[in-house]
């Protein structure tokens, strides 16, 4: 490219932004012919990166940023929030002495939700997780962006530099944006950063806004390569939709100013060459916006918004929603500039991306882009890690519970040791007695969790060695499969009734979250105590959330139940079986990369999408069982039955559980893949 070349070529008809509200009326998009080499290279760029035509950058010594919305030091919703948190922190131990690091960029949140709280004092930031940091002002951007004046206000935002642990944060904030403080028509189940803030600041704009001001700080940064404390990074990681814009900027913006003359060639080729790769989570979580399409992509693009738009060719598919590289349809969808322009594409388990590029059920209008990807070998499936150290049995944990619930002692297992956990089971049917009993006792430790005609099991078990407790304490949402659970739970439990020569099983079910789901338990409760009371009295359920409870709930189950519609890693069957619980777990996602079937866990033997496709497991299997629920039900009763008929295998899958490690930096861990995959582009 030649910036002489193209600034002589460039009429001052290319500066427009797109028509307010374009996408509110019908329009169609048409690609046309053309001849500038700039243009044409805007409009081969989806394909291009799709199939994985450019060469992976040397990187000798990887800097690189993860972008991120979340992180579970600062702000943490989800798991997502984990993965910037323990990412960086394993691969900077591992890899510091090779002089490769992750650097933390994410927005200073301040303000106060009612349930998350943060502020900035003096040099000190306290985050809304129980964490502070110490920082450093390291200078203020002018951010170009739409504002209440429906024009590009250049909007400051503050860098700030702080490090905790071997992590380095880089923090941006700005007063309109950032704020968490929430307005009036908020929903409630909207918040933390994902609220609709004071100033009418959605989540998709916000996070929009943010993206560009990771942008612009690179691109600062790289033409004024000054300051010693941060330096331009050589690779981006963006932590899903939320800096889904990112590839749009650093490849189209940068393209587009420098055929408008306004960038140097070499700005330019340092953006568009910066390798970005996008690490997607959950493909149900987006960030779509219709109202505000014109608005966030004017923003993003400033005055070269119709040029970029008119050219942001998508790759051929079989979808004619995804024809445009920045929209679907006719709606903004930060997500999608990211699946068809990254330069690679990650997602948190294999299995899972075989589920999103096969399945419209789960790869949604991104399906075919993602096939794509993986047939060229630029989209990849790596499980998340944990740090086991903080969900395996810890004995300060167990000694702050025994004091929360005293006069009750838990004891303190592992998969050596395995009888504290039998005895951990007889005290926690004494915890629940004593919740159904005491009502002063259950309004002190558990005020803001609501049980459900709790029983007194007090006398009533003869056996606990042989009586299973099965649990499941996941959010009470619809993808996590309680309506199954509750079906499973009703289908075995006149198999299991009639038996006089067994203990029947003792559920555990609950969580926070939709009042609908905690119906679908309370419904359970009350019909299995109409068939059977003897068995009803064995079900508790609550709703609400405190983790003293649900770290003993685990503690003494055998069983943990994952009936999940997806699970596209999962960190709950981990931590269950960390601590001995076996996971009954549907074979979808993550849960069929991290439960071996028979060794550490029970998994279905054929999964069903929504729309009843088999999405695994083979045909025969799948026309025997027809759908999830009789396949939830027989995976259900194959863990019981080997629990009351071949329980020394119970057992020694407990030691297997317990054992198992998905440590980010063990051996061969999912830290060494990254870690190849940003040297190489490759696994």
């Amino acid at each position: 490219m030649n910036s002489v070349y193209a600034a002589s070529k460039v009429s001052d008809s290319i500066f427009k932004p797109l028509p307010k509200d374009f996408n509110l009326k019908k329009f169609s998009i048409n690609f046309g012919v053309v001849n500038n080499p700039n243009l044409i290279e805007i409009q081969n760029l989806g394909r291009r990166q799709c199939l994985g035509k450019d060469e992976w950058p040397q990187i000798e010594n990887i800097n690189a940023w993860m972008i991120t919305a979340e992180t579970a030091t600062f702000m943490k919703w989800g798991g997502l929030g984990m993965v910037a948190a323990e990412l960086p922190e394993a691969f900077n131990n591992c890899f510091k002495t090779e002089n490769d690091k992750i650097t933390v960029v994410t927005p200073l949140y301040l303000g106060d939700t009612g349930k998350k709280k943060t502020k900035l004092e003096e040099t000190t930031y306290y985050g809304a997780e129980n964490h502070s940091i110490t920082l450093e002002k390291i200078t203020t951007l002018k951010v170009p962006f739409y504002g209440t004046r429906k024009s590009l206000t250049k909007f400051p935002v503050d860098v700030f530099y702080g490090k905790l642990n071997n992590v380095e944060y880089i923090f941006l904030h700005n007063d309109r944006f950032f704020s968490i403080n929430p307005h009036p028509d908020n929903n409630p189940a909207q918040d933390g950063c994902y609220i609709l803030n004071e100033f009418n600041i959605n989540e998709v704009e916000r996070f929009a806004f943010f993206s560009k001001c990771v942008y612009l700080l690179a691109k600062t940064l790289y033409e004024k390569p000054k300051n010693k404390i941060i330096t331009p990074p050589n690779l981006l990681i963006a932590n899903d939709w939320h800096s889904g814009a990112i590839s749009g900027l650093t490849k189209y913006f940068s393209i587009a100013q420098f055929n408008a003359g306004i960038m140097p060639q070499s700005t330019c080729r340092y953006l568009k060459t910066l390798p970005v790769i996008h690490l997607a989570h959950h493909l149900g979580y987006q960030g779509w916006d219709y109202l505000n399409t014109s608005k966030i992509l004017n923003s993003l693009y400033e005055n070269m918004a119709s040029i970029v738009f008119k050219n942001a060719k998508a790759i051929k598919n079989s979808n004619p929603r995804t024809s445009n590289t920045l929209i679907v349809h006719d709606c903004y969808n930060q997500a999608s500039c990211n699946f068809h322009l990254a330069d690679r594409v990650v997602t948190v388990s294999k299995n899972y991306m075989e589920e999103v590029s096969k399945e419209l059920d789960f790869g949604y209008d991104f399906r075919d882009i993602l096939k794509m990807r993986k047939d060229h070998r630029n989209f990849f499936g790596i499980v998340n890690g944990y740090n086991k150290k903080l969900i395996t049995p810890n004995p300060e944990k167990i000694e702050k519970i025994n004091t929360y619930f005293s006069p009750f002692q838990f004891k303190y297992y592992d998969e050596n040791n395995l009888h504290a956990k039998l005895e951990n089971k007889k005290e926690f049917i004494n915890l629940l007695s004593k919740l159904a009993s005491d009502a002063d006792f259950k309004q002190k430790v558990i005020p803001l969790v609501d049980t459900y005609k709790f029983n007194d099991l007090t006398g009533k078990i003869k056996n606990i060695e042989h009586t299973p407790i099965v649990c499941a304490t996941s959010r009470l949402v619809e993808q996590k499969g309680y309506d199954i659970a509750a079906q499973a739970i009703t289908n075995i439990a006149e198999r299991f009734g009639r038996l006089k020569n067994i203990e029947m099983p003792i559920f555990v079910l609950g969580g926070a979250g939709d009042l609908k789901c905690f119906e679908y338990l309370t419904n359970l409760k009350d019909k299995i105590m109409d068939i059977n009371p003897k068995c009803g009295e064995r079900i508790f359920v609550f709703r609400g959330y405190q983790d003293n409870f649900a770290y003993a709930i685990q503690m003494a189950s055998d069983f943990y139940m994952m009936p999940s519609r997806f699970e596209p890693c999962g960190l709950t069957q981990m931590e269950a079986m960390a601590k001995g619980a076996l996971p009954i777990a549907m074979s979808t996602g993550g849960l069929v990369d991290t439960i071996e079937n028979g060794v550490d866990g029970f998994r279905t033997e054929v999964f069903f999408s929504p729309k009843k496709h088999r999405v695994y497991g083979n045909n025969i299997t799948a026309q025997r069982l027809k759908n999830n629920v009789k396949a939830y039900t027989e995976t259900l009763i194959r863990a019981l039955e080997t629990f009351y008929v071949h329980f020394p295998k119970i057992k020694q899958m407990t030691i297997n559980a317990m054992r198992k490690d998905f440590s980010w930096d063990v051996k061969d861990g999912s830290i060494y893949k990254y870690h190849l995959l940003f040297k190489t582009g490759h696994l």
